[in-house]
């Protein structure tokens, strides 16, 4: 692994962008992946913001490139942005809490019902879930609370701040047909004439939709740490890997796949934060893994600081920034946990917390630094912090903001109703974490962990932990609290 990037630009026609579709790969497809990388004298594998994988191979001849990629039967691009990969918030299953519906199952039925590449960018999420984007793509398509049904927001603009809403929700295995019915109108550069194509969807295609009668409720939960190794609810274990400079070794990646196909282990996914989990670790292979990471140095406890920010790939103007940024906040002991932060050095659609974009200047790159609307990442709406600022500028900056999130939080930011005015003084007993104060209440269960309404609490497993800290269930505690 190497410190630093070259400080050669690399543009997108110099890179291959290797699809894989919902960011779930096999140990085994990763391991053809990396020996194609080899091949070409690759040396890092670097992940995308789309769940993909970018490499940046010597000069060779398209033909070639073609040809290798034609025996490993993996969809591929090295023209720009040609084609798209699917997104999906698979990842964040058994790792942050999901809608109780939306299995593993549902994900890999939809993915399949995709015959071709999409030219549009496709992303299709979990609502519950605050790791991966609801609205980054040009169709999103996000679950609903009606079990198997989607809702559809269209970006018909690429940089568009205001969305297109379907008026009706679509059934899971319609997807793909809706998504294949929109690329067969879509013009590359042109507005999506949103509401023209659905009536045309509607009058020509067998497809199983239902009138929208709720509005979606964006997720409101802080921002996941999604790194090292931790216990899932199952008893087993997940691990997320980030590294700094997003310079992934092709001989550590090699032995993680050989290591995951020796335990089997069945999928490693990506994320859009460059970086992946490797979910289902059996206690007894832990000693593996922490040899593994020893090997090679890999450090899988980095602070917030360094795992909030969403830079483009390659970039190392974006990446020196950062880490000024990261220093200079490390030094006033500064907390951003809840926050993401983004360098925005192209157009790029957004998703994150706080913007800071650079503007070229004769006098060297000023700053404009923005932040969402109640700081959300999935509100396309950004307001104006600061105009034009230097470098040296941004660190307070971040801290006044920072300031002005932690002001503005209440129960609603973590999905929570604020408590109601009860003159009963009735009680009721439930179960309060002694690391976080998370409370299980039998009554409620926590059905997007597995766990159904009615569960007593002597009857979770002993394998049981929070879901909010992951405190194992001896940390628990049974106290009263007033019942609404």
């Amino acid at each position: 692994m190497i410190d630093q990037l070259s400080t050669e630009t690399i543009e997108k026609e110099d890179l291959v962008r290797v699809f894989v579709k919902g960011g779930i790969s096999s140990p085994g497809d990763l391991l053809k992946i990396i020996q194609v990388a080899d091949e070409l004298d690759v040396e890092y594998l670097h992940f995308g913001s789309r769940q993909d994988i970018l490499f940046a191979p010597p000069r060779i001849s398209r033909p070639k490139l073609r040809e290798t990629f034609e025996s490993i039967k993996t969809g591929y691009d090295c023209d720009g942005e040609s084609y798209q990969n699917i997104v999906t918030s698979y990842v964040a299953l058994d790792v942050i809490p999901s809608t109780s519906w939306l299995a593993a199952h549902t994900y890999h039925y939809i993915l399949d019902t995709f015959d071709f590449q999409p030219k549009l960018k496709i992303n299709i999420t979990d609502p519950a879930q605050t790791m991966v984007p609801l609205f980054t793509g040009q169709l999103n398509f996000v679950a609903s609370e009606k079990e198997g049904y989607w809702y559809l927001y269209i970006r018909e603009e690429e940089q568009a701040e205001v969305l297109w809403e379907c008026p009706n929700l679509i059934y899971n295995y319609d997807i793909a047909k809706v998504a294949k019915a929109f690329e067969g109108l879509y013009i590359p550069g042109k507005t999506i004439e949103s509401a023209k194509v659905w009536k045309t969807i509607v009058a020509t295609l067998d497809i199983n939709t239902l009138a929208k009668t709720n509005r979606l409720n964006l997720p409101t939960g802080p921002f996941p740490y999604y790194e090292g190794l931790n216990r899932m609810i199952s008893g087993k274990y997940w691990l997320g890997l980030y590294w700094r400079n997003n310079c992934f070794d092709l001989p550590f990646l090699k032995q993680l796949c050989e290591l995951c196909l020796r335990t089997n282990i069945g999928k490693i996914t990506l994320t859009p934060w460059k970086s992946f989990i490797v979910k289902g670790i059996d206690a007894k292979h832990i000693i593996s893994w922490e040899k593994l990471l020893g090997k090679y140095g890999i450090n899988v406890r980095h602070s917030s600081l360094e795992l909030n920010w969403h830079l483009p790939v390659l970039d190392q103007e974006a990446l020196d920034l950062k880490d000024f940024l990261v220093r200079a906040l490390d030094k006033q002991d500064i907390s951003t946990y809840g926050l993401t932060f983004t360098i925005k050095t192209k157009p790029v659609i957004l998703f994150t917390s706080v913007v800071i974009e650079s503007i070229p200047s004769s006098s060297g790159n000023l700053f404009n630094v923005l932040y969402a609307k109640d700081f959300n990442c999935n509100e396309p709406k950004y307001i104006t912090y600061v105009k034009r600022v230097p470098k040296e500028a941004i660190p307070p900056i971040l801290i006044e903001l920072s300031h002005l999130y932690y002001e503005q939080l209440d129960n609603s930011n973590y999905g929570v109703d604020e408590p109601k005015a009860n003159t009963s003084q009735q009680t009721v007993k439930v179960y309060q974490c002694n690391n976080c104060l998370s409370i299980y209440d039998e009554s409620l269960g926590m059905p997007e962990e597995g766990i159904p309404a009615n569960t007593q609490f002597e009857f979770l497993p002993s394998s049981f932990t929070c879901p909010l800290c992951d405190a194992e269930k001896e940390s628990f505690q049974e106290i009263e609290m007033p019942k609404n």
